[in-house]
């Protein structure tokens, strides 16, 4: 499939003004293809406030943001830029980006990530459900970002483009997350600070399965990309540090002797051979646990590797213009969203996924060409 370009600029509205949504509403004004045309936020204080100075932007948008569901949905925008937290409400967001295909709006959500791949999750009737509202509505719902999303699988399946044998695919976030604002994130679900020792302590995220509920979806979707498929269930690999001194972060400070660096795997096997595999390795600051693996450079990094014929290894990182890689985190995963609105909209009703999708690129957005930015 060839790269979709619109005739006319989509109508966006941006769903939430957090961390993630703040970004977006910067890059759908800066995109030629698109339009916003309205902010959802949670916030009552937030309700009438210019989306623009919301954003952090020097200027007014003219567009108010509004706790309002309805007033949005009524200006029957062509797209949706979900990017509110769904980590701690999964099911209710799935409903909710359900109702809104059903009500005729595509979207584009950086979660819940339970949803970048269709099979081997969640229940096969949630999954239908999704696409009858899509077949209701003529709308598409596609969630990814850039871990789980383009970095664990977009990017590793073009690279198996060059193999002429692959043994073992594995792919790696490898992050200082000491600037990472997510409270919920890192103290709820990571355990960052907390005891290693509590049962009644221990996060859910380190409860059996759930690690494959949360990146399983990542190694399923690249086994379909590879035409191969995975014994069940798939392996869990957890190594859990405690700090060895006191140490700060934007989101938490982090006690020594509590939790302060993970290293964790979800491995898809074939015949008990390991053939995908998502590691993470999570510091709270960059000396931690040294022996684990480190960034060739900078404070993070996406690292592919195969094994077979040849052997590749490719290492993605980013930082922002102004910032570190957790700030141009976020704006990697909003772009990723954004750069794909036009594809997805033309996209065939009900759940997609990255390997549904022709090529994404940053279309409009190369400064000083007369596109960046023009409406």
């Amino acid at each position: 499939m060839s790269q979709v370009i619109p005739e006319k600029p989509l109508r966006v509205v941006v769903w939430s003004t957090g961390t993630i949504g703040r970004h977006a509403i910067v890059g759908v004004d800066a995109h030629p293809d698109l339009e916003l045309v309205g902010v959802w936020t949670s916030t009552p204080e937030k309700h009438g406030q210019d989306a623009g100075l919301l954003a952090g932007l020097d200027r007014e948008l003219g567009i108010r943001a509004t706790t309002d569901r309805d007033e949005l949905v009524a200006l029957r925008p062509d797209c949706v830029v979900h990017g509110a937290m769904t980590d701690d409400r999964v099911f209710e967001s799935i409903a909710d980006l359900t109702e809104l295909v059903r009500d005729g709006v595509n979207v584009v959500s950086s979660g819940p990530v339970i949803l970048l791949h269709r099979t081997g999750t969640l229940p096969d009737e949630m999954i239908e459900a999704i696409d009858e509202a899509g077949r209701q509505g003529n709308a598409s719902l596609h969630v990814n970002g850039i871990d789980p999303g383009f970095a664990n699988d977009v990017l590793p399946l073009v690279l198996t483009s060059l193999s002429q044998r692959i043994d073992h695919v594995v792919v790696s976030e490898i992050a200082d997350y000491s600037t990472y604002y997510q409270p919920v994130v890192m103290r709820d679900l990571f355990g960052f600070g907390q005891p290693l020792d509590g049962a009644d302590t221990k996060p859910l995220l380190w409860e059996p399965g759930i690690l494959t509920t949360a990146w399983g979806p990542v190694v399923r979707l690249i086994a379909e990309g590879l035409g191969v498929r995975l014994d069940e269930p798939l392996v869990e690999e957890v190594d859990r540090r405690p700090a060895e001194r006191d140490t700060k972060t934007v989101s938490l400070d982090v006690a020594e002797g509590t939790m302060g660096a993970v290293r964790f795997r979800v491995i898809g096997t074939v015949d008990g051979v390991p053939r995908v595999t998502l590691e993470h390795v999570t510091r709270t600051a960059p000396d931690q646990v040294p022996e684990w693996p480190t960034p060739a450079e900078g404070d993070g990094c996406y690292r592919i590797e195969i094994t077979g014929e040849p052997c590749m290894k490719l290492e993605f990182t980013h930082h922002g213009e102004h910032g570190d890689h957790n700030v141009s985190g976020m704006i990697v995963t909003a772009q990723r969203l954004i750069n794909a609105i036009p594809a997805v909209v033309a996209a065939k009703p009900g759940l997609v996924t990255a390997l549904d999708l022709p090529l994404v690129t940053g279309r409009g957005l190369v400064a000083g060409t007369g596109t960046e930015g023009e409406r």
